[in-house]
C-alpha cells in the first residue's frame, strides 16, 4: 500500500445530534510527499506507526516520551521525533493520530489539530474523530477498506479475515505489473481489444498462472500477447476443478477451494454439499446440482462426465464440487479420465475428509501410540450390479477403520468383525452430519451398533470408527 490510505470523513463536520447520527464516506488519501501527525507515546501511538509504516508518508511523533518500538523508528530514520507540541505540528499534514491515553488531553489536542484544518482520529473516542481507520485487506496496491461508522468492529475484523482468505497473497503484484505494462497496452494493443485483454489478464491464464505461483511464465506470456497486439484469439479455453467441499461446514474449507469457487462459471454438485458451501461462490456462477437425492432424478455418472466436458469445450471454468476430499471415495476417477481425454486441463483441490471431521467431532485422535498405528479408510458400499466388498479385511489389533457409506452394511461389518476376533463388546463411535448443525455422536457396544442406528433414524451421512487396540504391550519410559 504505497499510495494512499484510509477512508475518512470531512475535515470539520457539524456536531451531531447523537453520536449514532454519524455518517463517512470513504476515501483514499493520498501520502506520497506528505506528512502524518500522531501524538503519544505509548502503546496505541506505535499501532498507528505500523499502518503509516505500509505508505510512503512521513511520520512526525509528538510525545515527552517514546515507548522502545517508537524510539526504533525514530533511531532508524523511519520517523522523525518532537518533544513539544505545537500548532506547527499539524500545519500541512494530510491527518493526524492523537493517543495520549489522557481523555482530556486528547480533547485538547484535537482541537489543535481543528484549528490547523488537519483531519484527526482520536483513538477510542469516535466523537472526535474526523477520520476513521478502517479494517484493511492489503495486497499492494491493492487496498480493500472495510467499516461500519463504529458501530460493529468486530463483524468488520470477521468481513477481514474472509476476504484475507479470498484474495490470493500475490494478488497485488499482478496488479502492480498491469500498472508498469499499461503504457505498452495503450501503445501497441488497439483500443477496440483492450478490454478483452485486461479481462484475459485478470480473469484467464496469466492470473491463474500469477496466483498459482508461476509468476514469470504469466508476465512473459503478457508481454508476449501485448506485442502481439491483445490478448491470444484462443485464450478462452476452459478447465476443470474437482474441489473437496469439506465435510459440511463452510469455514473448513480449503483457501484454495475458495478461490475456485470465486472464479468458477459453472458449478456442478451434489446433495451432500451444504447450501452455505455454495453461498462463497461468485454471485452470477451457474449452480447445477447433479447428485442423486430421494424422489429427485438421478444423473448417472456418465452424463455428468459429459456435461462437465461439454462445458470446459466453452471455455468455461468448471468446478465439480464435492464433499469431504474428491480423491475419496469421490469417483473422481472417472470423471478425471473424461477430461483428460478431452484434452482439457485438470486439477483436484483437495478437501477435509469425513474422517478427519469424525475425529475433531470426538475430540479423538485417528492414530495413537501404543493403541492404533494404522488408519484405514474404507465404504460398504460398491458400484451398481458389483458384490459389495470385504471392507473389513484389514482390520485388526492396532487399526482403527473408518467406514464410509456403510450404515446400511452395518449388521454385515458387525457380524464380520466379530468373527475376525473382536469381541462383542468392542466401543463403537459414529458420527452423524460431521461438523454440520445436525452433527450427533453415538456411541456403543459392536453387538449393538445397527441397533444403535436405528434408533436415532440414521439411513446415511456417517462415519463408523472402529478401533482395535494394539496387544497391551508396556511402553518404555522416557525421561
Amino acid at each position: 500500500m504505497r499510495r494512499g490510505f484510509g477512508p475518512t470523513a470531512t475535515t470539520d463536520p457539524p456536531p451531531p445530534e447523537k453520536e449514532t447520527d454519524v455518517k463517512s464516506f470513504p476515501l483514499f488519501f493520498r501520502t506520497s510527499g506528505r506528512r502524518v501527525t500522531i501524538v503519544g507515546g505509548d502503546e496505541q501511538a506505535a499501532q498507528k506507526a505500523r499502518l503509516i509504516l505500509k505508505t510512503d508518508a512521513e511520520i512526525l511523533i509528538v510525545a515527552d516520551r517514546l515507548e522502545p518500538e517508537l524510539a526504533g523508528l525514530v533511531a532508524e530514520g523511519r520517523a522523525r521525533h518532537s518533544r513539544r507540541l505545537t500548532p506547527d505540528a499539524f500545519a500541512g499534514s494530510a491527518f493526524a493520530f492523537v493517543a495520549t491515553g489522557c481523555p482530556g488531553l486528547d480533547a485538547s489536542v484535537q482541537a489543535l489539530a481543528r484549528a490547523a484544518r488537519c483531519p484527526v482520529n482520536v483513538v477510542d473516542q469516535p466523537a472526535l474523530c474526523d477520520v476513521t481507520t478502517p479494517a484493511l485487506v492489503d495486497r499492494d496496491p491493492v487496498v480493500v477498506a472495510i467499516g461500519s461508522e463504529g458501530t460493529a468492529p468486530v463483524l468488520t475484523r470477521e468481513i477481514k479475515t474472509r476476504l484475507e482468505t479470498i484474495l490470493p497473497q500475490n494478488l497485488g503484484s499482478l496488479a502492480a505489473l498491469a500498472g508498469r505494462l499499461r503504457p505498452s497496452v495503450e501503445a501497441r494493443v488497439p483500443r477496440a481489444r483492450r478490454r478483452a485483454f485486461w479481462a484475459w489478464v485478470f480473469k484467464g491464464a496469466p492470473r491463474t498462472d500469477w496466483t498459482q505461483g508461476r509468476e514469470r511464465a504469466a508476465a512473459a506470456d503478457i508481454k508476449a500477447a501485448i506485442g502481439a497486439g491483445g490478448a491470444p484469439r484462443d485464450a478462452v479455453s476452459g478447465s476443470v476443478s474437482l474441489v473437496g467441499a469439506g465435510p459440511g461446514a463452510r469455514d473448513l474449507l480449503t483457501l484454495r477451494a475458495v478461490e475456485r469457487l470465486q472464479e468458477a462459471d459453472v458449478i456442478f454438485y451434489d446433495r451432500l454439499v451444504d447450501a452455505e458451501v455454495l453461498e462463497l461462490a461468485r454471485r452470477d456462477a451457474e449452480r447445477v446440482f447433479v447428485g442423486k437425492h430421494v424422489g429427485a432424478h438421478s444423473w448417472p455418472q456418465d452424463r455428468i462426465n459429459d456435461v462437465i466436458v461439454a462445458e470446459a469445450r466453452k471455455g468455461r471454468r468448471v468446478v465439480r464440487l464435492k464433499s469431504g476430499d474428491p480423491a475419496v471415495f469421490g469417483r473422481a476417477g472417472e470423471e478425471i479420465d473424461a477430461v483428460r481425454r478431452a484434452g482439457i486441463p485438470v486439477e483436484i483441490v483437495p478437501g477435509i475428509t469425513a474422517a478427519s471431521a469424525a475425529a475433531a467431532a470426538l475430540g479423538a485422535p485417528l492414530t495413537e501410540r501404543g493403541v492404533s498405528d494404522t488408519l484405514v479408510l474404507t465404504t460398504g458400499m460398491a458400484r451398481d450390479g458389483a458384490p459389495l466388498p470385504d471392507c473389513t479385511r484389514h482390520a485388526g489389533p492396532g487399526t482403527t477403520t473408518a467406514f464410509y457409506m456403510s450404515v446400511g452394511q452395518a449388521g454385515r461389518i458387525r457380524d464380520d468383525l466379530q468373527a475376525q476376533g473382536l469381541g462383542s463388546a468392542a466401543p463403537v463411535q459414529v458420527v452423524i452430519d460431521a461438523s454440520k448443525p445436525s452433527q450427533q455422536v453415538l456411541q456403543c457396544r459392536l453387538d449393538a451398533l445397527e441397533q444403535a442406528l436405528a434408533d436415532a433414524s440414521c439411513t446415511g451421512c456417517a462415519i463408523i470408527l472402529v478401533t482395535w487396540p494394539e496387544a497391551t504391550v508396556p511402553l518404555a519410559r522416557t525421561a
